[in-house]
């Protein structure tokens, strides 16, 4: 498991880094103000669809029901949900084609006349990444049942790297229709490098499906769906509120999100290959895996949170353009690099009832945590302002863990109850690392302090590794 979260985590660290500097030419381009907020506006369906299907959505429902299809049926069924959901796709892109200007002003509400309209305009270029998105996540499946991961984990790295080639150029002049257009040859090259493998196992697009099959993927595919929606909702929620904080605050929270999501890196490629593994498990060894899973999940975020609070000012004074250091970004991006360690454990908690074809009680613990979510993003941003986003995002994981460690057992709980509790304390502690004067100083402590953690975490992962043989 290891070994293919390795080179799994390269391929998306790849695919990562070329997303924040797609971010950073964005903001370096146009600047931290009403445009950059309209075309983040724009991006954010294409966006959400995307993180849904990157992040497992398809195939946690559908790699059980096509690793229980007999060898011989399994091209015939990949090739009845290709065209069922490449149809599906292209009425959505359609549809949001058609309803942008309604859509941009749910979205963007705050927004100026003149910002809504280019948002608009961008969105009815931009709907059209979403077949190329659908493709990759279906075909990411059989991939993905023969264990390979790598390919399918370029994904983010091709969809960004016309976008960051056109940003680099143009600088400036970027315009926006043609940087939409830019996303929709990515979202082609995406899907390209898995044509040949797909091909080889079997797979001809003319192939007749079994019939039931797709009504079987959605009986599967729904809860997870409801649960993502929702997790969707809270961001299109997060993003409304801040277009009512003053112009840029959009720019700033999806600055401070991407620069929190970079240590998740290899968060995505655990969830999947555990998954993989999970699936067709006994309960036992199922157990035994997700307690592997959660050490190696938190050796993975615990530091990197740690890290990032702790050298917070110095990271944005050197990796973001000039000015942002003595705004509100600082202090967002620390309070939102704390619930990196819990929402990373949610995620693979769920994975855990997925493995047994269970959606339904994860979908319930989340749709709950978003819920508590919601009524903190109502009403501390009033009191809070920006930072208040931050608080209700600890709000809901932290009660969403708990649901869903109460549901597995007793003891998991008590151990999520002191993890949690030292993983607080130590995230606190590293506030006080602002203090000190200059940034590589802020830099070295925040790297010293990771550094610490990774190896102490290491040390027990190893010593785990040995007992249960994963």
């Amino acid at each position: 498991m290891l070994n293919n979260t390795v080179f799994l985590t390269l391929a998306t660290l790849a695919g990562l880094i070329l997303g924040f500097a797609r971010e950073w030419l964005l903001v370096a381009d146009w600047g931290a103000g009403a445009r950059t907020d309209a075309y983040l506006v724009a991006l954010f369906l294409p966006e959400a669809l995307r993180t849904m299907l990157a992040g497992g959505l398809l195939s946690a429902a559908a790699l059980p029901l096509w690793q229980a299809q007999p060898a011989s049926a399994q091209p015939y069924w990949l090739a009845g949900q290709v065209r069922h959901f490449l149809w599906l796709a292209l009425a959505l892109a359609l549809a949001i084609t058609l309803g942008a200007p309604y859509l941009v002003k749910i979205i963007g509400l705050g927004l100026s006349a003149a910002d809504a309209l280019q948002a608009a305009q961008s969105l009815r270029c931009l709907a059209w990444v979403i077949p190329g998105i659908f493709l990759h996540a279906i075909f990411t499946i059989p991939m993905q049942a023969n264990s390979r991961f790598v390919l399918p984990g370029l994904g983010s790295f091709l969809f960004n790297l016309p976008v960051v080639i056109y940003l680099g150029l143009a600088k400036t002049a970027a315009d926006p229709l043609t940087l939409a257009q830019c996303f929709i040859l990515g979202s082609i090259l995406m899907l390209l490098p898995l044509l040949p493998p797909v091909w080889r196992m079997g797979w001809r697009p003319w192939y007749a499906a079994p019939r039931g099959q797709t009504i079987a993927v959605w009986r599967q595919l729904w809860p997870l769906l409801s649960s993502s929606a929702a997790s969707q909702g809270l961001t299109l929620l997060e993003r409304l509120v801040a277009s009512f904080l003053g112009e840029g605050s959009i720019t700033l929270l999806n600055l401070a999100r991407k620069l929190v999501n970079i240590p998740l890196i290899a968060l995505m490629s655990l969830n999947q290959i555990l998954l993989g593994k999970m699936s067709g498990e006994g309960h036992m060894a199922r157990r035994k895996m997700l307690d592997t899973g959660l050490l190696l999940c938190t050796l993975l975020t615990l530091p990197a949170a740690v890290g990032l609070i702790a050298s917070a000012p110095a990271l944005v004074d050197l990796l973001l353009p000039h000015g942002l250091a003595q705004g509100p970004l600082p202090a967002l991006l620390a309070l939102f690099a704390v619930s990196i360690v819990f929402g990373a454990w949610n995620a693979l908690l769920a994975r855990y009832y997925y493995a047994a074809a269970d959606t339904r009680t994860p979908l319930i613990c989340e749709l709950s945590g978003s819920a508590v979510q919601a009524v903190l993003l109502l009403g501390l941003p009033c009191f809070l302002g920006i930072w208040g986003m931050a608080g209700a995002v600890m709000g809901g994981v932290l009660s969403t863990a708990w649901m869903l460690c109460r549901n597995i057992d007793q003891a998991l709980l008590r151990d999520i109850l002191k993890w949690a509790a030292l993983a607080l304390l130590l995230c606190a502690l590293a506030a006080f690392s602002w203090a000190v004067q200059g940034r590589m100083a802020q830099l070295a402590v925040g790297a010293f302090s990771a550094l610490l953690l990774f190896v102490s975490g290491a040390y027990h992962l190893k010593k785990k590794l040995g007992k249960t043989g994963v």
